[in-house]
């Protein structure tokens, strides 16, 4: 009889520790770390304090690469996550993957989302847009390259801080001083493939590869072994002989050797300003690109960098609701204002942009709208970024063929000749693979 009676009573305790209503989480892979995976986190709780229907989850998978290849893996295992952050060289790779990603825009117009392609910048937007006119991806952090530079050790060695190098040829001038200075490392970069080569050719208004760096098709063909990008790096090499130039590794190591003072100049991501404004415990500055000024048209405009959101497929109605969200929440202008201005990535969105110049933080904080003028305010020439399939292993080949030239195991023309023949080769298999 006890029974009986208790189990209607059970039952509508059940019922009412149930929620009215389950929450849909929202799966976001990411790769930021440090400075900016708090900044990542923090955007998730405020989104998800701003309504009741879905909780974005960001679950930081490693670098870009790393993060990646969890990603291609965990769709082939059926478990991929709602979002997930691919860093730039990886676009033409998704783009051709045909059912692994749900087009941004296309999601947007479906779940009723405003959405305007032409409130984003154009230098940012274009890269994550197809032939036919639709965005892709959601531009997320985009950075693009800067000098960074040690103002203690410019007045230490009898350089004028308000006056950082334009130019290589400047350059090779302050190295010098700095090295004379006692500085056991003039100058270190970071992303090397990227900086010297990739961004290096478009600021000088020459081609990284054919067909507009990639942009014009799978036919493109790799094309940087040619006499400016030679000269450049057969400088880095002398510079490298003379203890001026001391390389740091593929990735972003040099970051490091900048903000614990070791190194007095730093070619790195713009968006290395969050980490190094946390760390330096010296007084520093920001500075473009250097050029050569004897080279026609230079300087140019540098490329994209940083990565974009992409949709994955495959996914439930409920789920695209809660992604079209929290891309709409991304959106804000404060919010990307906000991003801009902490870590150092360029603002995505014109009405981002507007906000932080009249905010006066341009004037507040010197330095921080180099990359803006570098990406946003001068018009691209050659091209958007470089788009290429295969770019990450691409990478890897000139990255090992540029430390064999830093070693001295080859000259700057073999080095940069068998990374453009191995490329190529890549590029060929893709070419193939995609039906080009």
């Amino acid at each position: 009889m006890k029974t009986s009676l208790l189990a209607p009573l059970f039952a509508l305790t059940t019922l009412a520790a149930l929620p009215a209503h389950a929450v849909v989480e929202i799966q976001w892979w990411h790769s930021m770390e440090q400075a900016l995976g708090d900044r990542v986190n923090e955007i998730a709780r405020d989104f998800n304090a701003s309504q009741t229907e879905f909780k974005v989850v960001p679950v930081f998978k490693g670098n870009y690469a790393e993060s990646m290849a969890a990603g291609v893996a965990a769709y082939r295992g059926g478990s991929a996550p709602d979002i997930i952050q691919v860093f730039e060289v990886g676009t033409a790779t998704m783009m051709a993957a045909k059912g692994v990603i749900k087009p941004v825009e296309e999601l947007m117009k479906e779940q009723g989302e405003k959405f305007d392609r032409a409130s984003f910048v154009p230098a940012v937007a274009g890269y994550y847009t197809s032939d036919q006119g639709q965005m892709l991806s959601f531009p997320f952090n985009s950075s693009t390259t800067v000098m960074f530079y040690n103002k203690d050790a410019f007045a230490k060695a009898g350089l004028d801080a308000a006056k950082p190098p334009v130019t290589w040829q400047e350059m090779a001038l302050a190295m010098a001083k700095l090295k004379a200075s006692g500085d056991a490392c003039p100058y270190t970069t970071a992303w090397q493939s990227w900086i010297h080569l990739e961004s290096f050719s478009t600021l000088h208004n020459t081609e990284f590869a054919t067909l507009n760096n990639g942009f014009g098709g799978l036919g493109a063909r790799l094309d940087f072994n040619g006499p400016l990008q030679v000269r450049h790096i057969e400088n880095l090499a002398n510079w490298a002989h003379q203890g001026y130039y001391v390389y740091a590794g593929r990735k972003d190591e040099g970051n490091a050797r900048f903000f614990s003072g070791e190194c007095a100049m730093l070619t790195a991501s713009s968006a290395a300003y969050g980490n190094i404004k946390k760390n330096a415990k010296f007084s520093w500055g920001v500075a473009a690109l250097p050029y050569y000024s004897d080279v026609k048209g230079a300087p140019q405009n540098t490329i994209i960098g940083g990565a974009s959101l992409w949709v994955m497929g495959g996914k439930s109605a409920e789920h695209y609701k809660g992604v079209a969200k929290f891309l709409s929440f991304l959106s804000q202008p404060a919010l990307q204002a906000k991003w801009h201005q902490e870590t150092g990535y360029l603002p995505i969105t014109n009405a981002a942009y507007e906000m932080t110049k009249k905010s006066g933080f341009y004037e507040k904080n010197p330095g921080t709208d180099v990359a803006v003028k570098q990406m946003i305010v001068k018009t691209t020439t050659k091209s958007r970024g470089v788009r290429l399939g295969n770019m990450l292993q691409i990478r890897d080949i000139a990255d090992q063929e540029l430390e064999n030239v830093w070693n001295g195991k080859k000259t700057a023309q073999q080095g940069l000749d068998e990374a453009v023949r191995r490329g190529n080769e890549l590029l060929e298999r893709f070419q193939k693979a995609n039906g080009g």
